[in-house]
C-alpha cells in the first residue's frame, strides 16, 4: 500500500499551533505499540479495505419496498433513483453510511455531549459545555414536532443506516473503530435515529452563530481598554465605501399587489419562543472548551464566511442565470460536505424530489443546490441570533426586575469510558443556559463583569446583590423548524416555495440566492433574528433589567428580499445585509465587505466588457487580490530602513501585484509584514492587547490608523516605538526577519503557497501524535493561495502562523440554462475511508479552482457513471 504524494508527517513537537488544534494527542505506550505492530504486520492493508462500501452488484436489504439504482461516477458521487420518498431516502442513508460512518457515529457523541464515552476523561470539559446548552435535548424536542410527512423522511433514513449497521460493525464499518478498539474495546455502535440527524443543525447553527466569540472578546477587552479605545478597535462599517447586500427591499410582484399575502408568517415569526481497558486518549489543549466545541464542530475562526452570487441572464453568454456559492468553513478530513443526487423515478406529489447538490453526512436532503426548477445558495447572514446576559444570583435564584426568579436545575450523568461517571448540575436563568459555570471565558467575563448598553438605551436597574454568572440567549436553542425547511427548498418550483421555505429555515440565519431556469433571480432573509429591546448585542446585557430581553422576532414580510433586480446581479459575501435606515438592528459585526466589493468591482467590470460565462464565474471565485495589501504598497513606498536586505524585500513589494497567489514571493512578503504591523500595532508587549481576530475587522481599523499619524496606536513602549513611520519601519525588519528565518534568505524562493499551506488533519486520530497513525489518516500539506478577506478565502489567524485554518468547503456554479453544464467540487472527497480512491481525489481540483462536471439529467448521469450498485428488496 503506498501513500500519496501529499503526505507529511512533521515531527509532533515542530509543527505550528498544536496548541490550538483539538485532536487525539496521545494513546498509553501499549497502545502505541500495538498499532505500530499492527502497520509491521501488515494487518492494516485488510483492516482499511474492509470497510470500503460496495460499489457495483446488488445487495438485498430488508426495508425497500422497490428497486433502487445508485450510480457513482469517478468522483464516487452517488445519484440515487428510486419510486418512493422511503426508498429514497432509506437509501441514502444507506449510502452515507457507507461511506462516511464514523463522522456521523464521531458526530452524533458531539452534538450530545458523549465523546467521553468514545475517548476518556479528557473530554469532560467539551461534553459538560454541549450538555449545558442542551443540543440533543432540543433536537428530541424538533423531531417530536415534526409534521408526519417529514417525520417519515428522518426515520426512512436512520432505517437506512441501520440496515448497513446490520450488516457492519466495528472494522467493517470504518477502520477508526479499528483504532479505538485499541484504547475501548467494549464500545458499541448504536443504532441512527432521527434526532442524530436533527442535532447536527445545532452544530451547524453553532459553527455560524455571529458574534457570540465576537461580543465576549469585546467584553474582555473592556475590562482593560477604554470606550474611546473600543471604539477605534471596533468601527462601524464602512457604508460609504463598501457595498450592502439589500440597497432596497423588492418585493415579489404577488406581494407588491397584495400586502397582506404573509399576514400569516408575521403572526408565527414576530413571537418569541419558551425557550475495560484504561482510555488514554488526551486531547490538545486550547485556550478553553468553546474554543474545543469550535473545532469539533468546524470552527468559526478567521475566514468564517461565504461567497455566493446570481446574475441575471441579461448578464450572461447564456441569457439565463448563473449562480455561484462557496461557503467558508473550517477546514476538515473528510470534508463536512457530502454531494449527492436524489430522483424520483416519476417525480409527482407522493415523490416530488428530483434534487442534487450537498448534504451534511447524517442528514437527509440536500442543504445547497438545485433541482430541476430552481438553484439556490447560502451564506452566512452573520445576523446577532445571540446574546450574552450578566446575570446576578441569590442561591438557586437570579434577580429579575427587584424579585428572585428560580434557576431551572437538572442533572445529567457524564458516562466516561475507562473511568467513573460524572454527574453534572445544569442552571438555567429565563434567557438560557449559564455557560460561565462550564467555560473559563466566560467565568473570567463573569469574574469582572462590563455590562453594555450600546445603543444610547438607558442605563440598567441599580444591581443587586448576588453573585455573577453569564448566561447565552440564542435561537437555536429554541424549538425550531430548520429540519422541515431542507425538504421545502429541495422541492420548490418558484420563488413563492423557495420564500416558504426561507420563512421556516430560522437557524442557523442565511443569506439565500436563488435563481430559476425561467431566468428570475432573487434573495431572501430567513432565519428567525431577534428584536431587541435595550441595547443592541454588542456587549453583554443586564439579566436582571427586563428592558434588556429580547421582545420577539422580526416578521418575516419585513425581512430584507429582492426579485429581479435592476442592476442584474446581487452579491452577498457576509457583508452588510442593509444600510442604517433599516428599522431592526441586526448587528454590529458584519464583516467589513471588502470581498463583497471586490466581487461586486469584478462582475461589473466584466459586464462592461461583454456577458459573463461559467468561466468568468469560476475565475471570479478563484481571485486572490488581498485588499489590505494594496494598502500597505502605498503605505511602505517611502519607506527605508537602511538595511540592503530589508530595502531589498521593500522593493520587492513595490512589484506586487497584489494578488495572493502560492507561488508569489512578494505575497509572502507582504502577508507576513501586514502580520507583523497587526501584531506591533496591538498586542506585542502591550500592557493591555488588543483583540486581533477578524482581519476584515482590522483592516479597516489599520486604514483609518494610517491616515492618522497622531493616534496614541503608533506609540508603543514596550518595542520602542513613538511614531507612524517608526512603526512601519520596525515592521518591515521584522517580517523580513521572520521569513528568512522561515524560508531562508533567497528570495527568490520565498513563496506563499508553502508559508500558507493547508494540513488535512483528520478530526480524530489525525492529531494522535503518533507519526504512522498521522501518516495514515492526514494528507498534505497542501500550498494554497489566498487570503483573509479575498475571495478566494483561505483564513489564517494574525498572530498565530500562515497555516490555512478555514476555506472555502465547496465551490459550486450551476448553469440555469443548462443543469448539466454546471460545475461542482469539494475539500477533500465523498469517501471517509483512509486510502479509498475517494478519500482526497477533489483536494486538487479545490487547490487550482477547478470544478467538475456536475451531471443532474438521467442520461448525463448515467453517462457519466462509473459504478453501478442495484439495492432490492429482502425476499
Amino acid at each position: 500500500m503506498t501513500r500519496p504524494d501529499t503526505a507529511s508527517t512533521p515531527d509532533a513537537t515542530t509543527r505550528p499551533a498544536w496548541g490550538r488544534r483539538v485532536g487525539i494527542i496521545a494513546f498509553s505506550v501499549v497502545a502505541g505499540v500495538i498499532v505500530l505492530a499492527l502497520i509491521a504486520a501488515s494487518v492494516i492493508t485488510y483492516t482499511v479495505a474492509r470497510s470500503f462500501p460496495q460499489r457495483d452488484g446488488e445487495i438485498s436489504l430488508g426495508g425497500l419496498s422497490a428497486e433502487v439504482v445508485v450510480e457513482r461516477d469517478a468522483l464516487g458521487v452517488p445519484v440515487i433513483t428510486a419510486d418512493s420518498t422511503d426508498d429514497l431516502f432509506f437509501a441514502q442513508g444507506y449510502v452515507q453510511a457507507q461511506d462516511r460512518f464514523w463522522e456521523m457515529d464521531f458526530r452524533r457523541h458531539v452534538t450530545s455531549g458523549r465523546l467521553s464515552e468514545l475517548f476518556g476523561s479528557s473530554q469532560l470539559g467539551t461534553d459538560m459545555f454541549l450538555r449545558t446548552l442542551g443540543w440533543r435535548a432540543i433536537a428530541e424536542e424538533e423531531v417530536a414536532a415534526l409534521d408526519e410527512t417529514t417525520r417519515s423522511y428522518y426515520d426512512a433514513y436512520a432505517d437506512g443506516v441501520n440496515a448497513y449497521l446490520a450488516d457492519h460493525d466495528g472494522a467493517d464499518v470504518s477502520f477508526e473503530y479499528a483504532v479505538l478498539g485499541l484504547q475501548n474495546p467494549d464500545y458499541e455502535i448504536e443504532p441512527w435515529t432521527a434526532a442524530d440527524s436533527v442535532a447536527w443543525l445545532k452544530a451547524m447553527a453553532w459553527d455560524l452563530r455571529a458574534n457570540i466569540e465576537t461580543e465576549a472578546t469585546r467584553a474582555l477587552a473592556a475590562q482593560d481598554l477604554t470606550p474611546e479605545q473600543l471604539a477605534v478597535l471596533y468601527p462601524e462599517y464602512p457604508f460609504t465605501e463598501n457595498p450592502v447586500i439589500v440597497p432596497e427591499i423588492i418585493a415579489p410582484p404577488e406581494e407588491q399587489e397584495d400586502a397582506d399575502e404573509t399576514d400569516a408568517d408575521t403572526a408565527s415569526a414576530s413571537s418569541d419562543g419558551d425557550a475495560g481497558t484504561t482510555a488514554s486518549v488526551a486531547w490538545t489543549e486550547v485556550d478553553d472548551v468553546v474554543e474545543a466545541v469550535g473545532l469539533l464542530v468546524g470552527g468559526a475562526g478567521e475566514g468564517i464566511g461565504s461567497n455566493s452570487w446570481v446574475l441575471s441572464g441579461r448578464l450572461t453568454d447564456t441569457g439565463m442565470p448563473l449562480l455561484a456559492n462557496d461557503p467558508h468553513l473550517g477546514a476538515s478530513l473528510p470534508s463536512v460536505w457530502h454531494q449527492v443526487g436524489l430522483k424520483c423515478r416519476t417525480v409527482d406529489e407522493s415523490c416530488p424530489f428530483d434534487v442534487s447538490g450537498f448534504s451534511f453526512a447524517g442528514l437527509p436532503g440536500v442543504i445547497i443546490g438545485h433541482n430541476d426548477r430552481i438553484a439556490w445558495g447560502f451564506t452566512n447572514l452573520a445576523a446577532d441570533v445571540t446574546d450574552l446576559y450578566i446575570e446576578r444570583l441569590d442561591g438557586d435564584a437570579a434577580w429579575k426586575d427587584g424579585e428572585l426568579v428560580p434557576l431551572e436545575v437538572r442533572t445529567e450523568t457524564v458516562v466516561v469510558a475507562g473511568g467513573d461517571d460524572v454527574e453534572l448540575t445544569i442552571r438555567e436563568t429565563g434567557h438560557g443556559p449559564i455557560i460561565s459555570d462550564v467555560s473559563a471565558q466566560y467565568a473570567a467575563i463573569a469574574a469582572d463583569p462590563y455590562v453594555g448598553t450600546s445603543n444610547d438605551a438607558a442605563p440598567p436597574a441599580d444591581v443587586p446583590d448576588g453573585e455573577y454568572a453569564v448566561s447565552l440567549r440564542w435561537t437555536a436553542l429554541d424549538v425550531g423548524t430548520t429540519a422541515t425547511a431542507i425538504f421545502t427548498l429541495n422541492t420548490a418550483r418558484d420563488f413563492a416555495d423557495f420564500r416558504d421555505a426561507a420563512a421556516a429555515f430560522d437557524v442557523p440565519a442565511q443569506n439565500l440566492v436563488y435563481a430559476d431556469v425561467d431566468g428570475n433571480i432573487g434573495y431572501q432573509t430567513p432565519g428567525r433574528l431577534p428584536i431587541r429591546g435595550a441595547g443592541d448585542g454588542a456587549l453583554p446585557h443586564p439579566g436582571w433589567d427586563s428592558a434588556y430581553d429580547w421582545e420577539g422576532f422580526i416578521p418575516f414580510d419585513e425581512l430584507p428580499v429582492v426579485y429581479n433586480p435592476d442592476e442584474g446581479f446581487i452579491v452577498t459575501a457576509n457583508n452588510a445585509l442593509v444600510d442604517e435606515d433599516y428599522p431592526y438592528t441586526l448587528t454590529r459585526d458584519w464583516d467589513y465587505g471588502y470581498r463583497a466589493a471586490r466581487i461586486t468591482d469584478m462582475i461589473e467590470r466584466r459586464a462592461a466588457n461583454g456577458p459573463l460565462s461559467a468561466e468568468d464565474m469560476r475565475q471570479i471565485q478563484a481571485d486572490n487580490q488581498f485588499q489590505v495589501g494594496i494598502r500597505l504598497l502605498a503605505a511602505m513606498t517611502d519607506v527605508r530602513t537602511g538595511d540592503a536586505d530589508v530595502d531589498d524585500a521593500l522593493d520587492l513589494l513595490a512589484t506586487w501585484d497584489a494578488q495572493n497567489d502560492a507561488d508569489s514571493s512578494a505575497a509572502a512578503y507582504a502577508n507576513v509584514l501586514w502580520d507583523e504591523l497587526a501584531q506591533n500595532l496591538f498586542t506585542r508587549e502591550r500592557e493591555a492587547p488588543a483583540p486581533l481576530s477578524n482581519q476584515s475587522r482590522l483592516f479597516l481599523v489599520v486604514e483609518d490608523l494610517l491616515a492618522d499619524p497622531e493616534s496614541e496606536w503608533w506609540t508603543n513602549d514596550g518595542i520602542g516605538v513613538r511614531t507612524q513611520e517608526e512603526m512601519l519601519t520596525v515592521s518591515a525588519e521584522g517580517a523580513y526577519a521572520r521569513l528568512t528565518e522561515l524560508q531562508g534568505e533567497n528570495m527568490t524562493l520565498w513563496n506563499w503557497g508553502d508559508l500558507h499551506a493547508l494540513e488535512l488533519r483528520s478530526e480524530t486520530f489525525g492529531s494522535s501524535g503518533i507519526a504512522p497513525l498521522e501518516w495514515l489518516f492526514n494528507r498534505g500539506p497542501v500550498p494554497v493561495g489566498g487570503g483573509s478577506s479575498v475571495a478566494n478565502a483561505t483564513g489564517w489567524d494574525l498572530g498565530g502562523g500562515f497555516e490555512t485554518l478555514t476555506v472555502p468547503s465547496m465551490r459550486m456554479i450551476v448553469d440555469l440554462g443548462d443543469l448539466d453544464a454546471s460545475a461542482w467540487q469539494q475539500l477533500t472527497g465523498v469517501s471517509g475511508h483512509v486510502f479509498h480512491d475517494n478519500y482526497t481525489d477533489q483536494v486538487e481540483l479545490w487547490r487550482t479552482v477547478e470544478l467538475a462536471p456536475w451531471p443532474f439529467s438521467p442520461a448525463a448521469v448515467t453517462a457519466n457513471a462509473q459504478h453501478t450498485l442495484t439495492l432490492t428488496p429482502a425476499d
